[in-house]
């Protein structure tokens, strides 16, 4: 007896009624980056510590829309390596302007910024006119600012609202297992940037450190109107029943896939979600429609 089996991506394409599947969370660095793996990580604390092991896997855009087609990703938002240098920020930049250009359609740019190093704000403005659609993954951590201090980082946020540019940040948990990346950033400072800054689109990655569940909190709530969270990461962090669970706490219409890619391939989200119990209506808003919205593309 034969038996056709489908891959996850098939399975949550025929659910969600051919809607966009769409990977808002990946990473890619210019070959010569790259090559210098060792060199950057001599002078950059945060990449060494992700990256100087060597098996830490770096991706190219090759290898990014290779893998896009293997797992049957329509559209990925692609993001370089936030470093604290605004020299390496900006080649890595001009790379993902460029693969935006050779995959017109299927990747979108987000522009890695260092908030507080002069000239950033100019960066930024190269990127807006390149035509990329957001800002991140920073890494507050890593880039030397703290999300509850607002003053330091009301430059960055007052453009981004101007450009209107959604703000991806990387988020950690206060508790749990300590692992490569994980920082400071903690969900009470998402709070209080959020707060801060109430008209900013912002993406908490990795679910936010587990800011969700304190959206059950009506005060809290009130402060995270605008914020979405992306799954990134989330095998490392969480069973798979995470996706139902925050579901009931946020709603479909506040999650966001996101692989964190080339740490984990986005097959692996797909599967989880494909066996998470969830409805089309939930199915299509977590893989590509609030992307799209978002990404003003809906």
């Amino acid at each position: 007896m034969l038996v056709f089996i489908q891959n996850p991506a098939s399975r949550v394409r025929c659910l969600v009624s051919g809607s966009m599947i769409i990977d808002f969370h990946t990473h890619i660095l210019p070959p010569e980056i790259i090559g210098r793996r060792d060199e950057i990580a001599g002078r950059e604390k945060w990449f060494d510590a992700l990256y100087s092991d060597p098996a830490a896997r770096m991706a190219t855009a090759e290898e990014l829309i290779a893998e896009m087609d293997r797992s049957g990703i329509d559209k990925s938002v692609v993001c370089g390596f936030a470093f604290d240098s605004l020299d390496l920020c900006r080649e890595c930049n001009s790379y993902v302007a460029d693969a935006v250009r050779r995959w017109p359609g299927r990747l979108y740019g987000f522009a890695v910024i260092p908030p507080l190093i002069p000239g950033s704000g100019a960066e930024l403005e190269r990127c807006a006119a390149l035509g990329f659609r957001g800002i991140g993954e920073l890494l507050p951590d890593g880039q030397g600012f703290d999300l509850d201090e607002p003053e330091h980082l009301k430059p960055l946020a007052e453009a981004a609202e101007s450009l209107k540019l959604p703000l991806l940040i990387h988020m950690s948990e206060p508790v749990g297992h300590h692992y490569p990346g994980k920082g400071l950033t903690t969900p009470e400072k998402g709070i209080s940037f959020s707060r801060a800054f109430p008209e900013l689109t912002l993406i908490f990655a990795h679910w936010g450190g587990g800011l969700p569940f304190y959206e059950l909190m009506p005060e809290v709530r009130r402060d995270l109107v605008r914020v979405y969270y992306d799954c990134a990461a989330g095998p490392y962090l969480y069973e798979s029943a995470v996706f139902p669970i925050a579901v009931k706490m946020v709603g479909h219409e506040k999650i966001l896939l996101g692989s964190d890619f080339p740490l984990i391939p986005p097959e692996r989200y797909l599967r989880e979600l494909d066996e998470a119990g969830l409805g089309e209506k939930e199915l299509a808003a977590i893989t590509g429609g609030n992307a799209m919205r978002i990404l003003g593309e809906d």
